[in-house]
């Protein structure tokens, strides 16, 4: 383990043990907070950002500046064409400017145990999607949490987002579905309710440290208990907690997509830490869907914590998690 990887997973295991703070950290209070308080994002040299207004949430598009919109006039793309140029207005010619006949697009579903809202670590993961050779543009879910939205709002934005992008031209065969943590487990819940309707599914899954098991039946759950650095030697923890499915079985595939069917699901990258309470969630989830006859890459990062791609740049280890998931969008 890298030293940088190894002084991170150091302080957020003090972070977690510390009397006032630690149990706000573990169960997501603290993760909740922080969403509402961080400073104003702004998008990197060469790239902006649309923000959108659906009836029930919000959700971002990143893209590459002047390729689209050569004027930088970036007004008018919203949900409908209300505030179009008259020569611009229609459905057709919105996603002839949204995307190329073949370009591909990452739909982003962030991690925070599904109480946890959209915060800007997230995106700057859409500017490393959005730089990888291919110049993807990528739509950022801010999906509605627990307890005030339980499920099934996140899975009902997460399908209407996906939707969206159909409606506006986008074939399956170009939508790339991205996740972590909570927002790895609602991409395979996305994928398993598209199938059973009938739609067309995404090209790729993209699945960091997915909670695909709200049950927490897996065997990590105990032999990780210990090497765990945020949820770990606490039941405290949001990985412990009923407030996304409340009554519902949480077995119920749409909430724990480990019970679902994978057959015919597309190409999945599963990348997990190896000292990660949810270690059993990804291994479980990939074997299962091996079984099933797909594509699969299962990645386990050696004494790795919970979404570790968090450290993106600065560690050797997110680097080289990065360089996969790069590796494997542009095979």
């Amino acid at each position: 383990m890298s030293l940088a990887a190894t002084v991170s997973k150091n302080v957020i295991a003090l972070a977690t043990s510390l009397h006032g703070i630690g149990p706000l950290i573990q169960n997501g209070t603290f993760r909740k907070r922080v969403a509402e308080i961080e400073p104003p994002w702004h998008p990197p040299r060469g790239f902006s950002l649309v923000p959108m207004e659906m009836p029930d949430f919000s959700m971002e598009l990143l893209l590459h500046q002047n390729e689209f919109f050569p004027n930088n006039s970036l007004e008018y793309l919203k949900t409908d064409d209300s505030n179009m140029p008259e020569d611009r207005a229609g459905k057709e010619d919105t996603a002839e400017r949204l995307l190329t006949e073949n370009r591909e697009v990452v739909l982003q579903l962030h991690g925070g145990g599904y109480i946890g809202k959209m915060k800007n670590a997230y995106r700057d993961f859409a500017v490393l999607y959005a730089r990888m050779p291919g110049e993807r543009a990528v739509l950022s879910v801010d999906y509605r949490v627990a307890p005030e939205d339980p499920y099934p709002a996140a899975l009902e934005d997460a399908y209407a987002a996906y939707q969206w992008l159909l409606e506006m031209g986008c074939r399956g065969s170009q939508i790339i579905v991205a996740g972590d943590s909570a927002g790895g487990g609602l991409a395979l819940a996305l994928c398993l309710y598209l199938k059973d309707k009938g739609e067309p599914l995404p090209k790729k899954l993209v699945l960091m440290s997915p909670w695909t098991d709200l049950a927490a039946t897996g065997d990590s759950y105990e032999t990780n208990f210990e090497k765990d650095p945020l949820f770990g030697n606490t039941t405290d923890s949001m990985i412990y907690s009923n407030a996304y499915y409340g009554e519902n079985d949480p077995k119920t595939p749409y909430i724990s997509p480990l019970y679902g069917n994978y057959e015919g699901f597309p190409p999945m990258l599963f990348q997990v830490g190896g000292s990660e309470m949810l270690l059993s969630d990804s291994a479980r989830a990939a074997k299962k869907a091996k079984a099933a006859g797909c594509e699969v890459q299962l990645t386990i990062y050696d004494e790795m914590f919970h979404v570790f791609q968090l450290g993106m740049k600065k560690m050797k280890e997110s680097r080289e998690a990065w360089k996969e998931i790069e590796e494997f969008l542009t095979i």
